[in-house]
């Protein structure tokens, strides 16, 4: 019987050979060929790390850091590739998500009994 690290490995190669996967790399190539784009998402994602770095610290977030981060998240709704990248991570994340919860089964399963 393989270990459960052996399937764990394998879940890795499905998931580098999915369509979803594929369709993630192809959209990120498209943003990082662009110059503007590539500017642009990392600025989103810079300022996303840092109010989320803030919030887990339980640090205040100031209305003019919301606001930037605002008006930076409208501007990237304009760029029709970082858009599309933003998308296929949104239904990578839902994969990863739904993957969790089935591995996640037999535990929940479990500690439901007790109940």
């Amino acid at each position: 019987m393989n270990n459960l690290y052996d399937f764990a490995y394998d879940l890795e190669k499905a998931m580098r050979n999915s369509d979803e996967f594929k369709h993630l790399k192809e959209m990120y190539g498209s943003v990082t060929n662009d110059s503007e784009a590539s500017r642009m998402f990392d600025e989103f994602r810079n300022v996303q790390m840092q109010l989320q770095q803030k919030q887990m610290e339980g640090q205040h977030i100031s209305e003019e850091e919301v606001m930037h981060a605002q008006e930076i998240a409208n501007r990237v709704q304009q760029n029709e590739k970082v858009t599309r990248l933003m998308e296929a991570e949104q239904r990578m994340s839902m994969t990863i998500a739904e993957l969790n919860k089935i591995i996640m089964k037999p535990l929940d399963e479990l500690y439901s009994s007790f109940s």
